[in-house]
C-alpha cells in the first residue's frame, strides 16, 4: 500500500513502540486525523473568513475561540497559532531584537534561537550550565553582568528552554526569570518539549513569551505551534500593519508584522485544534508518563556499565543514556556492529531509538502505556542477557 507513486505508507506507531526523541509528543488523536481528511485543503479554514479577515477572528471552524483558549491554558494573556516554535522565536527576535543588540541564550539552546537572532542580527551570548546539565540563576546572573560589563549594553531578550533537547532537563525558569527581570530583561520560555506534555502556567514562570510546539507536543499536523505573551508584550511583538503603498494606496488591515498576516491556515491549525480537548486532559496524568519512563531507566541503569546523563529520578520523558562501557562493549566485536541494539529492539517492537547508537543516545518515551513500558524495560534486560553483559539491579 502507499500514499501516491512512490510514497510508502507510514506505519511505524501502528506497527511498533516508537521511543524517537522528537516524535512522541505528536503523534496525532484520533479527531485530529479526522481533521487531516476533512481540512486537507490548502486554505480550508478560510470558507468563513469574513472582515477583518484574520486566522484569529474566524469564527467557523471555532478558531477565535481557540486563540483564547490557547491562552487561558498557557495563563498567558493573548496567543497567535505559529509555524512551530522557531517562528515564534522569529518573530519576538524581529520585535525586540536591533544590531548589535546583545542577547541571552543557553548552553543547550535550540538552534533556531540563535538562528532568530542573527536574522535580526543580534549578538547571542550563551548561559552555560552547571556540571548537572542544568542552567541555574547564578549563572544567568553572572552572564547578565558579564555582558554588561564587556558590551555596555544590556540584553534585549533571553531565551531560556524549559525543558533543553539534549538531556530533557527541567530547568528552573520562573527563577532565572526573576534573575533576567531585575535588569528588565524580557524572557522567552521556550516550551517545545514542554506546552501540551506536562501542565505549563506562563505566569507562574516569569514568561513575558512563551512558545509551544504543536507538532511536536501537541498531537498536531507539522508544521504548528503557539506563541503567547501578556498584555505588556502584545502590541510590540502582535504590532498590525501601518504600511502604504505608494501608487496604489494600498492599507492591509489589521494584518500583524511579525506574523506575515495569517499563519495556519489549513489543516495544521484544524489538527492542532481537534486535538486539544485531548492534550487539556494528557498534561494532568504526566506523572504516569514519569513512573513509566523510570521503570524504563531503571531497567537500563541495571545493566552494568550504563549511566544516565539526565536528571535522575527523571522529570519528563525525553532521556538522555550513556551506554559507551555496556551495549557499545558488545557492538565492538558484534556481526552487526553498532546496529545490534535497534536490530534487537525493532524484533521486539520498538523503534524510534538513533540506527546504530550504542554510545551516547536519547529516547523518548511520552505516550506509553505501562504494559509497553514494562515490555521496552524487559526488551533492554533480555538484549543484554543475550550479549553477556551484567545484570545488577
Amino acid at each position: 500500500m502507499n500514499c501516491g507513486e512512490g510514497i510508502d505508507t507510514r506505519q511505524v506507531d501502528e506497527l511498533f513502540i516508537n521511543l524517537d526523541p522528537i516524535q512522541a509528543g505528536g503523534r496525532l488523536t484520533t479527531d485530529a486525523m479526522k481533521a487531516v481528511l476533512a481540512y486537507g485543503d490548502g486554505y480550508s479554514v478560510c470558507d468563513n473568513c469574513v472582515k477583518p479577515f484574520r486566522l484569529d477572528h474566524i469564527s467557523k471552524p471555532p478558531l477565535a475561540d481557540f486563540h483564547r483558549d490557547l491562552a487561558d491554558f498557557l495563563q498567558m494573556d493573548v496567543a497567535r497559532l505559529v509555524p512551530g516554535a522557531r517562528r515564534g522565536f522569529q518573530a519576538v527576535a524581529g520585535a525586540l531584537v536591533s544590531p548589535g543588540d546583545p542577547v541571552l541564550l543557553t548552553a543547550y539552546s535550540h538552534y533556531t534561537e540563535f538562528l532568530s537572532v542573527e536574522q535580526s542580527r543580534g549578538i547571542p551570548f550563551e548561559i552555560p550550565a552547571d556540571e548537572l546539565h542544568i542552567i541555574t540563576p547564578d549563572a544567568a546572573a553572572a552572564r547578565i553582568e558579564e555582558v554588561i560589563r564587556t558590551t555596555g549594553k544590556t540584553p534585549s531578550l533571553m531565551f531560556v528552554e524549559q525543558v533543553d533537547y539534549q538531556y530533557g532537563n527541567l530547568h528552573p525558569v520562573a527563577k532565572i526569570a526573576k534573575v533576567a527581570h531585575q535588569y528588565d530583561i524580557p524572557v522567552l520560555c521556550n516550551g517545545a518539549y514542554t506546552v501540551g506534555i506536562m501542565e505549563v502556567n506562563g505566569k507562574e514562570l516569569g514568561a513575558d513569551f512563551l512558545t509551544g510546539s504543536g507538532h511536536k507536543s501537541m498531537a498536531a499536523p507539522a508544521p504548528s505551534g503557539v506563541l503567547a505573551t501578556t498584555d505588556e508584550w502584545a502590541d510590540k511583538v502582535f504590532r498590525t500593519t501601518g504600511i502604504k503603498g505608494d501608487l496604489t494606496g494600498r492599507t492591509f488591515g489589521i494584518k500583524e508584522v511579525e506574523m506575515m498576516g495569517c499563519t495556519l491556515m489549513g489543516v495544521t491549525s484544524v489538527g492542532m485544534m481537534a486535538s486539544f480537548p485531548h492534550v487539556k486532559k494528557r498534561v494532568k496524568e504526566f506523572d504516569r508518563q514519569l513512573q513509566h519512563v523510570n521503570t524504563i531507566v531503571d531497567a537500563l541503569l541495571s545493566i552494568d556499565g550504563t549511566k544516565i546523563q539526565s536528571e535522575y529520578p527523571r522529570k519528563h520523558t525525553l532521556t538522555r543514556m550513556n551506554t559507551i562501557d555496556s551495549f557499545d562493549k558488545v557492538a565492538k566485536t558484534h556481526k552487526k556492529r553498532g546496529f545490534f541494539l535497534t536490530s534487537a529492539l525493532r524484533e521486539r517492537g520498538i523503534t524510534g531509538i538513533l540506527a546504530g547508537s550504542t554510545r551516547v543516545w536519547k529516547f523518548n518515551s511520552y505516550g506509553v502505556s505501562k504494559e509497553q513500558a514494562d515490555h521496552v524495560a524487559r526488551s533492554f534486560i533480555e538484549i543484554a542477557e543475550a550479549e553477556g553483559l551484567t545484570i545488577t539491579g
